[in-house]
């Protein structure tokens, strides 16, 4: 393939293809494919929950994803040319990751992403405008193969044409990398396997890095700033305990080492746009009379019309800062939260928490 740019006087420049490994690693490539899944899956974004996954062989999966019906994807990244041993590779990594079950793949992405925000609450969010039911949505109930490379091989693509034909759900995606003199850079990608049914959208994994407070406060527009910079003197006032993630956090309460997450805060370029949400789920299951505690929690914030129900078992509830709040309605939320906080201290951890 070749691109060209139309110059002043209506003539073709043609760009430099360069050969990406000569310049990039391949954690470039993992970088650009995290970040840009769905230009690189067609319409179909897929949901990435790991990076460098390691197996039960001590293997390492470039990037695992979850695409919109709960499927994982599996995507192994190469530079260059495709040796022809890439596609054992991916059928040894589908072998481990078909025995995975939700607990296993909600535990990887968790690692990944540094925050304790479940897979399948994440992933209905992720994929909210997508146009599918999400009773439809059935975790790891079929094992989807990527194989990713500047030049799939010959010996490859014959190969991965051989397992499709059997049954096999693979895929082979060709990029091509240039670069202009005024050091512009451009990657165009191609599907040669499986162009005809293209993509339908406790391991350990690298995980993405962490944010903190100040890299927060400065992401959130006026009224996410207003709101969070009180609660942040809050949390300081109380001795609350935050958990960083890549995106956002979580503030806890400290029970002898044990945190017990109130809530978790986002800012707007997360999945979850500018918000938070509350911890009632793990209150529940972490604190002794937890499921009386959290049902307060929700019936105390039912009363304050800017929160709204988020599906949750023990009715977990968020507030989509979007608005300017007024110190009024913003200390109701502390005086709820300090409530909570009390019961929480006063029933103690339960015994299996321990």
């Amino acid at each position: 393939m070749k691109l060209f740019t139309i110059g002043r006087e209506g003539k073709l420049i043609p760009y430099r293809e360069k050969k990406f490994e000569q310049i990039k690693q391949e954690a470039d490539l993992e970088d650009i494919l995290e970040n840009n899944p769905e230009y690189f899956f067609e319409d179909s974004n897929i949901l990435i929950i790991g990076r460098q996954v390691t197996t039960n062989l001590n293997t390492f999966i470039d990037l695992l994803g979850i695409d919109k019906y709960g499927n994982t994807v599996v995507v192994e990244l190469k530079r260059g040319r495709t040796p022809r041993e890439t596609v054992a590779q991916v059928l040894e990594y589908a072998s481990f990751v078909e025995s995975l079950d939700y607990a296993q793949l909600n535990n990887i992405f968790q690692n990944y992403l540094g925050e304790e925000v479940s897979l399948e609450e994440y992933h209905k969010e992720y994929f909210k405008d997508s146009e599918f039911d999400e009773e439809s949505v059935s975790f790891n109930k079929a094992v989807k193969l990527v194989i990713i490379a500047q030049d799939i091989s010959r010996e490859v693509k014959q190969t991965a044409v051989f397992l499709r034909k059997k049954g096999i759900d693979i895929y082979c995606i060709e990029f091509k990398y240039f670069e202009t003199k005024s050091g512009e850079r451009i990657i165009t990608r191609e599907v040669v396997v499986g162009k005809e049914d293209i993509l339908r959208s406790m391991p350990k994994s690298v995980s993405l890095p962490k944010i903190n407070r100040e890299q927060f406060l400065k992401s959130l527009d006026k009224n996410g700033y207003k709101v969070f910079q009180r609660l942040f003197k809050f949390a300081d006032e109380n001795a609350l305990v935050f958990k960083w993630g890549s995106k956002g956090f979580s503030l806890n309460v400290d029970l002898e080492g044990n945190l017990v997450p109130l809530l978790f805060g986002y800012p707007p370029n997360s999945v979850f746009k500018q918000s938070i949400y509350t911890g009632n789920e793990l209150i529940a299951k972490k604190v002794n009379d937890g499921e009386n505690i959290a049902n307060l929690y929700t019936k105390n914030l039912n009363e304050i019309d800017f929160f709204m129900e988020f599906n949750s078992k023990w009715g977990a509830l968020k507030w989509l800062i979007n608005r300017d709040y007024s110190s009024e309605e913003i200390n109701l939320f502390f005086k709820i939260l300090k409530e909570i906080i009390f019961k929480i201290k006063k029933a103690g951890i339960r015994n299996s928490e321990v």
